[in-house]
């Protein structure tokens, strides 16, 4: 039987200005492929269990992506999250990747919403679980923690590397720390992440994705919140393809608000409540969020959670 809880394939794949692009690949090889884009911070085994043996099961094939400055991928900044697009092409078009469905959690929201903007001819469709909302320009949401890295740019735009370098450095020595760091996190957090993270298998998999992950580098989720500061390079209205968005409506880190904003902006979007979660509520609904990235057809009620249009 084949063991979902690892990668059935890992690498890195060449993309812009001699970079390259570490990804985890689930499922089967010839299957819809699912663009999975991790967290901030996260990398690219950041993909529920419960995702990979679906894939197994349901003939898909998904595909983790560490972004610039984490686990193999080379570090770069980009000049918006829409740049990340063209390098994403170079990454579909190597792996034999015609169409695809995008899903982001939280910092990959974005990122999963650029690739709709960018190819609506290749997205097929978008989901996105607790997802960043725009901090400028027209779509941007008001509020929020995101705010304090708006104020905080200057600082983490100059100091990315450095900061990245020295979080990079502690995880190493704290590496045999991992599991009861994990318990400590879990500890301060809301009731949902509390009881997400309390789960053997959530708990294995953030252990694994934060430990291989930051092996090299952790400059990445300062890249993410530089980026999350400037205009994305596209407006929320040029996302045309069919996006479900689920947002916890206790989240703590992304304001509930923010989702719904979000949700507002684009034409073909829908939202899902999920009752009673926080941040990382998203992660425990995988077989839902599948289905209707997989399905964008399905009505939105076959989602979980109460859908508004």
């Amino acid at each position: 039987m084949t063991d979902v809880t690892r990668p059935r394939l890992e690498g890195t794949v060449a993309v812009r200005d001699g970079r390259r692009l570490g990804f985890a690949e689930y499922g089967v090889p010839r299957g819809r492929v699912v663009v999975w884009m991790h967290g901030t911070p996260g990398a690219r085994r950041q993909v529920p269990v419960e995702a990979r043996a679906i894939a197994e099961s349901e003939g898909l094939r998904i595909i983790g992506i560490d972004r610039p400055g984490i686990g193999s991928s080379t570090p770069h900044l980009y000049r918006d999250v829409l740049d990340w697009t063209e390098d994403l092409a170079l990454f579909a078009d190597t792996l034999g990747i015609d169409t695809f469905r995008t899903v982001g959690l939280s910092g990959g929201g974005p990122y999963a919403l650029a690739a709709a903007a960018a190819f609506p001819d290749r997205v097929e469709a978008v989901g996105v679980l607790g997802g960043v909302a725009p901090t400028v320009g027209p779509d941007a949401a008001a509020g929020g923690p995101i705010q304090l890295a708006v104020r905080l740019e200057p600082v983490l735009r100059r100091g990315r590397l450095a900061m990245g370098a020295a979080v990079s450095g502690v995880i190493r020595v704290v590496r045999p720390l991992a599991n009861p760091a994990v318990d400590l996190y879990g500890h301060f957090q809301p009731a949902g992440d509390r009881n997400l993270l309390a789960r053997p298998e959530f708990k294995a998999m953030f252990v694994d994705d934060l430990l291989n992950g930051s092996r090299f580098q952790m400059s990445a989720p300062f890249s993410d919140l530089v980026l999350f500061c400037r205009h994305w390079g596209f407006d929320l209205a040029d996302v045309r393809v069919p996006v479900h968005w689920w947002h916890g409506d206790a989240d703590h880190i992304v304001p509930f608000r923010h989702g719904e904003h979000a949700v507002a902006r684009m034409p073909h979007a829908t939202l899902s409540v999920i009752d009673g979660e926080s941040h990382l509520g998203g992660l425990g609904i995988a077989r839902d969020v599948l289905g209707v990235v997989c399905h964008p057809a399905r009505a939105d009620t076959d989602a979980g959670g109460a859908a508004h249009a």
